[in-house]
């Protein structure tokens, strides 16, 4: 079935972001008491707050402590890495090409809206992305597909119709149960090993952009 629709992930996706979020974890779960390395929580980004504080501190994220690590990690987010976060390359052009194909384009993160604006200026998208949905939009965080299903939802468009581009294995896992394909890029630092499931995967998006005409988004 032809594809009219294209769902982004964002973090790791269009924004280089992954470790300034898994060190912002850090900082304040080491604030709290909790002493866990940067490279134990780095895998779990792109899953939802919600799931990663409890994997690794056992702490329920709607608990009092948990939901006051969860402000405080926003907080050092951004003030302390949001200004250093650069766009991931060639995401305006993809962006553009893909809309000038007539494609309807939305969002799928895992981020609270309030970080979601900001990272998509950072990759000069804000202004072309205008379909949002965060973790604000869903009772469950990725790998639960809500986010993607409201992005579904904001598009007007059967899942088939439908790719999903991400970096996360909890991508390809949100996408999958919502039944949408999925294309994935290693830009967040996942292999394509990590990826299993994907119909495609590329470098990042400036490679999927350079082989868009041979890529599953072709005409």
């Amino acid at each position: 079935m032809p594809i009219h629709g294209v769902i982004f992930d964002v973090d790791g996706t269009l924004v280089d972001s992954n470790a300034a979020h898994a060190h912002a974890w850090h900082d304040a779960l080491a604030e709290f008491g909790h002493s866990v390395p940067v490279a134990q929580i780095l895998p779990l980004i792109g899953m939802g707050g919600d799931k990663l504080l409890p994997e690794v501190t056992k702490l329920a994220s709607d608990s009092p402590e948990g939901q006051q690590i969860r402000q405080r990690r926003a907080a050092i987010f951004e003030e302390r890495y949001l200004p250093h976060i650069d766009g991931l390359p060639k995401v305006h052009e993809l962006l553009t090409a893909l809309q000038q194909r007539g494609l309807k384009l939305a969002v799928a993160s895992s981020a609270k809206q309030d970080e979601l604006v900001p990272l998509l200026k950072k990759a000069h998208a804000a202004a072309i992305l205008q379909r949002r949905t965060s973790s604000d939009d869903a009772d469950e965080s990725k790998p639960d597909p809500d986010i993607v299903q409201a992005a579904l939802d904001q598009l007007k468009l059967p899942p088939e119709q439908v790719l999903m581009i991400g970096d996360t294995p909890y991508d390809v896992q949100a996408a999958h149960r919502a039944g949408v394909a999925f294309i994935g890029v290693r830009s967040g630092g996942w292999q394509s090993s990590d990826l299993e499931g994907a119909i495609a995967v590329y470098a990042d998006v400036a490679e999927l952009l350079a082989n868009l005409d041979h890529s599953p988004l072709a005409d």
